[in-house]
C-alpha cells in the first residue's frame, strides 16, 4: 500500500505551513480534508494557494452535530474510499487545520489505518501556539504548568480543574462562551483572561474576556487565563 499523511496545515494563515507539508502537499495524488454538511472546508481553504491543481480530492463531509464525535459511520464509509487509493499505490493526504494530533479529527482516520499501511504525521502550528502568539501571552516558564481545558467539560469539572492551575487554555469556546464566563467570574479569574478568536486569520480578534459580547463565540475561538498579574513569570 501507498502511505497515508496526516498534514497539519496551521492554525489558518497560509505562510504557517510546515516545509514538510508544503513538499507533501504538492506530489500527493489525492488529497482528503474533513467539511460540514454544506459549504466550504476550513482546512482546503488553508492549502488553496499551495495546490498544484489536479489531484484527486476526498471531501470528508461530517454533520456538525454537538456530541456526535467520533461519527463512526462517517470516518468508515470514507476510510473505504481512502483505502482504495492506498490499494491502488496514490498516498494520501489528509488535511488537518493545526495539527493532528490536537483535537484533530485525523485521529478517527489515522486509528483507522495504523496498523494497514504506513502513515505518517506532519506536525503543524497548533491554534494554542497561535492565540498565545497572537495574545502576546507567554503560556508557561520554568516549573509552571500548563492545563488545557475543554469548554464541552460541565461547569463544575471546569471549576475544579481551573482551581490552583498555573497557566490555562480554555478550547473549544463556541457555544459555552457563557458557562465559561460563569465559571471564571465565581472564581475572580475574568480580570486574567484574554479571548481570541480566529487567530492568525484577516478577521482575528483579541480582547480583554470582559469586553467580549454577551453570546454564542465562533468555533474558532480560545481563552488564556494567565499569572495574577496577567504575565507568566
Amino acid at each position: 500500500m501507498a502511505t497515508l499523511y496526516g498534514l497539519g496545515l496551521g492554525p489558518g494563515d497560509p505562510e504557517l505551513l510546515t516545509l514538510k507539508a508544503l513538499n507533501v502537499l504538492k506530489r500527493v495524488p489525492v488529497i482528503a480534508y474533513p467539511a460540514p454538511d454544506t459549504g466550504e472546508s476550513f482546512a482546503r481553504r488553508i492549502a488553496a494557494p499551495h495546490l498544484p491543481g489536479g489531484q484527486i480530492e476526498i471531501a470528508i463531509r461530517t454533520p456538525m452535530i454537538p456530541g456526535r464525535y467520533p461519527a463512526n459511520d462517517v470516518y468508515d464509509r470514507y476510510g473505504a474510499e481512502i483505502a482504495e487509493h492506498l490499494e491502488g499505490g496514490r498516498d494520501v493526504a489528509v488535511l488537518c487545520q493545526g495539527d493532528p494530533f490536537f483535537y484533530g479529527s485525523f485521529m478517527y482516520v489515522f486509528q483507522r489505518f495504523a496498523d494497514k499501511c504506513a502513515v505518517e504525521v506532519v506536525p503543524g502550528v497548533s491554534s494554542l501556539g497561535a492565540c498565545a502568539a497572537a495574545a502576546g501571552r507567554p503560556l508557561a516558564s520554568r516549573n509552571q504548568v500548563l492545563t488545557i481545558l475543554p469548554a464541552t467539560l460541565p461547569e463544575d469539572d471546569l471549576a475544579a480543574r481551573l482551581k490552583g492551575s498555573d497557566s490555562v487554555a480554555i478550547v473549544k469556546v463556541g457555544r459555552h462562551l457563557e458557562k465559561v464566563r460563569r465559571v471564571l467570574d465565581s472564581l475572580s479569574l475574568t480580570n486574567r483572561a484574554r479571548y481570541i478568536e480566529r487567530a492568525t486569520l484577516a478577521e482575528e480578534r483579541v480582547l480583554p474576556l470582559d469586553r467580549v459580547s454577551e453570546g454564542e463565540a465562533p468555533y474558532f475561538s480560545m481563552i488564556l487565563v494567565s499569572g495574577p498579574d496577567g504575565r507568566i513569570l
